[in-house]
């Protein structure tokens, strides 16, 4: 059902689990609700491939959180850690869930035609976005690039951490120059003729909103009251 659903669709359900998250309270009704939570976003998956790798940062959120509210809290409380960390997995998870189904192209197309937003930032936003995906690439290009000059690091952790920093600098002033290369490449072709013209810019594809989107956000606007449900039904 997500690769069905637009953009704004999935980033607003993002949002309205935001609010669910904030009304956990009780470390019953928050496990209830995140297993309901994991269950319906399964299902919204389906059999799409999906790598679940990506919800790694989610646990980690989820772990980091409960463990400095165990340490920091005084008394301890095993109860209200967890609980801590579920609000926050809440809508983290679903949230990376979801913005892995958003295309940058069709949400620039969304964010021009359904909300009106300027071009411009519209158009800066769809290209940062694309390169995201590019960062791994570069990533290892960079990599075997220093590997095959000899430059690989030692298992010494020092080494190690010098190595990524270097990795990191190199991609960062990779990134930079790639998005000069962009910038003349886009004004090149054009991308702000209507600006100085003020005639209207035309968009790649239609921003329709579905049948599909509807039902998205009625799923996370359930999911978003589901806590508030469980607190008033009681233990």
């Amino acid at each position: 059902m997500l690769a069905r659903c637009g953009p704004l669709a999935l980033l607003g359900a993002s949002f309205l689990l935001v609010v669910g998250g904030l009304a956990l309270s009780g470390l019953r009704p928050a496990l209830i609700a995140f297993g309901a939570e994991i269950a319906v976003l399964v299902l919204l998956v389906g059999r799409t491939p999906f790598p679940w790798w990506r919800l790694l940062p989610g646990l980690l959120a989820f772990a980091s959180v409960a463990w400095s509210n165990w340490l920091l809290a005084v008394p301890r409380s095993i109860d209200a850690a967890v609980v801590a960390g579920v609000r926050v997995a809440y809508f983290v998870v679903p949230g990376l869930v979801l913005a892995s189904f958003v295309d940058p192209a069709a949400l620039g197309d969304h964010l021009g035609q359904r909300l009106r937003l300027p071009a411009r930032p519209v158009l800066a936003a769809v290209a940062a976005l694309q390169r995201v995906d590019a960062f791994g690439e570069d990533w290892d290009t960079l990599q075997r690039s220093r590997r095959a000059r000899g430059l690989g690091p030692t298992r010494s952790p020092v080494a190690q951490f010098g190595h990524y920093a270097r990795l990191t600098f190199a991609l960062l002033v990779e990134a930079i120059r790639q998005a000069g290369r962009m910038t003349v490449a886009m004004e090149a072709r054009g991308y702000s003729a209507p600006v100085r013209t003020g005639r209207r810019r035309t968009w790649a594809e239609p921003a329709p909103w579905t049948r599909w989107d509807t039902a998205l956000i009625l799923v996370a606007l359930a999911l978003a009251a589901l806590p508030t449900i469980l607190a008033a039904a009681g233990p």
